[in-house]
């Protein structure tokens, strides 16, 4: 089944490109990727496990010896490359810095935030900066791969992502040399062949998207035409194909739905007359999505392991972290159980032994070091897409999301035998 619920316009455009871009720098994470309406009289944080902390910890842990290493540009020198091919130390540094980015941007620019959770993100905001100048620059040792090869772009996507989700800080509060040295690198992954049959359609577009807000000229095939590919995709019930199949796999997660939202919301700030409708849509189908996400966690915490590109771990819920940092859960989705729930497999993932290497960074596996599970395209680097799963650390601790009590998750509920109301599909197109 397919669904093409409008064909996209053409934004491939630079009439009126300075007028956007001034109201880009005004907005700030206003209107881009990260859109997390105003919480009004947010009450405080009830005494409660600290759910919040235990995260902080996680990322932290994950973060930690990418950030330090490349702000001291010795990424390269300081970071193991377990693969099961020999040609993935060329790809696996951008695909740590730029995956940890798309999960670690949004709390970059958390707000109320106090005491020792402030003084880590002032330092973690200091170190990516740093980073960002030293993984654009040519001239530095940690300068990473952008063009040869296909895997850069993947992983220029998820560098862009990260940088439209946090634009205060990855994007307007750097130094003009470090945002000229980006736009380059973005601009250099053109070179990589516009690709047209799975997800990897995201890819091209997400960086477009970024392009286009930093200024630039967009390229008509790799942004429009990409999205309206993914979009005839669709196969119902809140779930699109990889290319014209569906493929069993956590790629609606990983990828399709958050970078549909991520480059739609880019594209409704260009216009929303044309854009909003599609924007709707796409975001009622993430719902949807998400809703059975949190079905997927059982009641100890565990999920199936199934399909592709399993060692991203927790990283498979990646668009369920997405809407709960929106805001946008479905009903009868509460924060409060996506949190529990989230915080039960983030738990049982990074404490399985294993997970972690002697100096902190992450092998190959599911659950503990499984390298067996490592497909020929995983490295090291591909692993950090777990800190996808992370963007509710965006919302400020006084949230719903962190400030109410532990709850139950769905099927916690239902195998308790509480008596639910039961599951629906959405009728979309």
């Amino acid at each position: 089944m397919s669904d093409v619920p409008m064909k996209l316009p053409a934004v491939g455009r630079r009439a009126s490109r300075r007028q956007f871009f001034k109201s880009v720098a005004a907005l700030g994470v206003v209107g881009f990727a990260g859109v997390v309406p105003a919480a009004e009289n947010l009450p405080a944080p009830a005494p409660m496990p600290d759910d919040r902390g235990c995260w902080l910890a996680v990322m932290e842990k994950i973060a930690a010896p990418v950030l330090e290493n490349l702000s001291r540009r010795e990424l390269k020198k300081a970071m193991p490359v377990e693969a099961t091919s020999s040609d993935r130390a060329q790809y696996t540094h951008l695909e740590a810095f730029g995956r940890l980015l798309a999960g670690l941007a949004p709390w970059l620019t958390a707000r109320e935030l106090a005491g020792a959770e402030a003084r880590l993100q002032e330092k973690f905001i200091s170190q990516t900066q740093l980073c960002l100048a030293a993984a654009t620059d040519p001239r530095s040792p940690d300068f990473m791969n952008f063009t040869t090869g296909g895997q850069p772009l993947v992983d220029t996507a998820f560098l862009a992502q990260g940088i439209l989700r946090a634009p205060a800080v990855l994007w307007q509060n750097l130094e003009p040399r470090v945002r000229r040295q980006i736009v380059e690198a973005l601009k250099s992954s053109r070179a990589i062949a516009t690709p047209t049959r799975n997800n990897w359609v995201m890819f091209a577009a997400m960086v477009e998207a970024a392009l286009h807000v930093m200024g630039e000229t967009t390229v008509e095939t790799r942004l429009e035409n990409c999205v309206q590919r993914m979009l005839g995709w669709y196969q119902g019930d809140g779930v699109y194909g990889d290319g014209e199949e569906f493929h069993f796999d956590y790629y609606n997660s990983f990828v399709i739905h958050p970078m549909l939202l991520d480059v739609l919301a880019v594209l409704q700030q260009w216009d929303k007359k044309k854009y909003a409708p599609v924007h709707a849509k796409a975001l009622q189908r993430a719902r949807r999505y998400a809703a059975i996400q949190e079905r997927l966690i059982a009641p100890d915490g565990t999920f199936p392991s199934v399909g592709r590109s399993t060692t991203y771990r927790f990283g498979a819920f990646h668009s369920l972290a997405q809407i709960a940092w929106l805001r946008e859960l479905p009903e009868p989705v509460k924060p409060a159980q996506v949190r529990s729930g989230l915080t039960a497999v983030i738990r049982k993932m990074t404490e399985a032994p294993g997970t972690f290497d002697a100096q902190g960074w992450l092998q190959i596996g599911f659950c503990g070091h499984q390298p067996a599970l490592g497909e020929a395209y995983i490295s090291t680097g591909s692993l950090y897409l777990c800190a996808a799963a992370l963007l509710p650390l965006g919302l400020p601790p006084a949230d719903e999301f962190w400030s109410r009590p532990a709850a139950p998750w769905t099927s916690q509920r239902l195998w308790s035998g509480e008596n639910l109301h039961a599951d629906h599909a959405i009728v979309d197109g």
